[in-house]
């Protein structure tokens, strides 16, 4: 007991270390135990565990309505996925009467929900295409890789050997429907159909990009090819769309995570394994203003590598922006960006909700996405909605020590820089060719010396103030004179910078305290001692106590 208040007591210090403490999200506690004691599943909705699990869904509907307007569509009992929410939510517009008239889907829900039925069968489990964040008119989506010949042709047994002959691996299984049946029947037309669907779905939804997280080019178990993925379609089916191989760990090199007391840094994965046979491959068009040499990915360290495929998915959904503003009716499709994008790893619950839910707490920090969203909000959002309701097995992967949900809260740390701000990509690319004065670029290329006293936010780029006289995310005079009279926007971006590492301080902080006080602690040994030195350990290695390397 003193070991937990010790941690506790770590936290909370931890939060005031960097202002007023964030007030914990009614709920979250809730949240966070019922997380970690079960997988969630559409169709166990019911008694008290069923109870709890529609307040969370509740929960997640009244903050997206905050922002957004938007369409539901119905997964009661898992009808169409037994572990996507029951109330899965298509953004529309924005709510605010600045945004609404900007952009707005002209998708229809009915036509959705039935591509949606048609193409479940074509991805791995049925984790379909599904759009979760709506940015600047483009669609954020989220899947499984593709089902192989093995899943279409027999679903239960290639849940069965997927899972390694896990007992809960039937449970899973869902019926098979005499539509299934019917697609099974014919051989030579099978893949041609189904994922001729999941084509259609990618194309409805405006998807033109699709970052494959696996580093397999096939999920093998048992000699078998149990999945597949469009870098590999024999027939190149997807062809159309800009394919990008970024191989990225799975969740049991997170063990060496937690094994390492919570150190990414310096942790590499073994890429000479032999099962890692999918390779980086990404168009030269999208790398070209990123300055990331691409040809060393497999020397990075695990917070590199994160670091560098978040900049990649931050440029995609900023290329190719379209803004129309016409105010009246709604808006034409011709007006909605036409370059959405698809993450997925294999099952699409434990790699892809990591790179969703920084996405999404990326650009809310920027304040370019749920706007109007505090940080213990959009901290409980992305937890229940992102992970929980999206079906991560925090349960067992808790249980294996594989930490890749406690890894995406505490690495916000490494990206509170301006680097990471999609403000700074969209300026970057909206510049005239050249203005008078100085631009925020001919700014940073001056000497430290010519610059002022300035500080940076973990990146040499940044002129925000931390620990100067009356600094708070203020400018020294120095700065304010280099800035041009009237480019009162380049000041107002340079605020939003110091705004963005607040906003994700208080949302790491939140998790922490909340962590350490519901899951963190379960995860402790039975012995006293044991539970002590657990929790040191967990302090230690998430920055809380102890070493001045892992700051808030």
């Amino acid at each position: 007991m003193a070991g937990a208040r010790a941690a506790a007591a770590a936290s909370a210090g931890s939060s005031a270390s960097s202002g007023t403490p964030q007030p914990q999200e009614p709920g979250l506690g809730e949240l966070l135990e019922e997380f970690s004691r079960t997988q969630y599943r559409a169709k166990d909705c019911s008694g008290t565990g069923g109870s709890k699990v529609e307040r969370i869904e509740k929960r997640c509907l009244e903050l997206f309505g905050r922002d957004y307007c938007y369409s539901v569509i119905q997964n009661v009992n898992g009808d169409i996925c037994g572990h996507y929410p029951q109330h899965i939510v298509f953004l529309e517009y924005e709510s605010s009467e600045k945004e609404k008239d900007t952009f707005q889907s002209t998708v229809q829900v009915s036509k959705l929900q039935d591509l949606v039925n048609r193409s479940k069968t074509a991805r791995c489990r049925g984790r379909f295409v599904c759009p979760v964040i709506l940015f600047k008119g483009k669609h954020i989506c989220r899947s499984a890789t593709l089902a192989g010949w093995g899943e279409l042709y027999g679903r239960t047994g290639y849940n069965y050997i997927f899972s390694g002959g896990a007992d809960d691996a039937w449970a899973d299984a869902e019926d098979v429907t005499e539509e299934d049946c019917a697609l099974r029947s014919s051989d030579t037309h099978l893949f041609d159909k189904v994922r001729g669907y999941d084509i259609k779905l990618l194309r409805y939804l405006s998807v033109k990009y699709i970052c494959d997280l696996m580093v397999e080019n096939k999920k093998v178990k048992f000699g078998m090819n149990v999945t597949s993925s469009e870098k590999v379609d024999k027939a190149q089916r997807y062809a159309d769309f800009t394919l990008l191989s970024i191989p990225y760990p799975g969740c049991e090199f997170f063990k060496e995570y937690k094994d390492r007391d919570y150190m990414a840094e310096g942790l590499i994965f073994n890429w000479k394994q032999d099962y890692v046979d999918a390779p980086l491959s990404i168009p030269d068009f999208l790398t070209c203003s990123l300055n990331i040499d691409w040809s060393q990915y497999q020397s990075w360290d695990l917070v590199q590598q994160t670091q560098n495929y978040l900049k990649l998915l931050l440029s995609i959904i900023n290329s190719d922006a379209r803004v129309c503003f016409s105010p009246g009716p709604p808006v034409p499709r011709s007006c909605v960006d036409d370059s959405g994008l698809l993450v997925h790893c294999i099952s699409g619950w434990d790699r892809t909700p990591l790179f969703i839910s920084l996405l999404r707490l990326s650009l809310w920090a920027d304040g370019l996405i749920h706007a109007s969203l505090k940080p213990a909000e959009i901290l409980y959002l992305t937890v229940a909605y992102d992970w929980f309701l999206f079906g991560h097995m925090l349960v067992d992967r808790l249980s294996k020590g594989e930490e890749i949900f406690f890894f995406c809260f505490n690495f916000l740390k490494h990206i509170i820089s301006e680097e990471f701000s999609a403000l700074k990509i969209q300026r970057r690319k909206s510049l005239p060719a050249r203005d008078a004065g100085f631009t925020v670029e001919d700014i940073c290329m001056l000497r430290r010396k010519d610059r002022g006293s300035t500080t940076s936010l973990g990146s040499d780029f940044s002129l925000v103030m931390e620990s100067s006289p009356g600094a708070a995310g203020s400018f020294t005079y120095e700065t304010v004179e280099l800035v041009p009279a009237g480019a009162q926007t380049q000041a107002a971006w340079l605020t939003a910078l110091s705004e963005r590492e607040t906003r994700l301080q208080e949302v790491r902080s939140a998790f922490l305290a909340a962590y350490s006080s519901t899951v963190g602690l379960r995860a402790a040994a039975p012995s006293p001692s044991g539970a002590i030195g657990l929790l040191e350990q967990f302090v230690r290695g998430v920055g809380l106590r102890g070493t001045s390397s892992s700051t808030l």
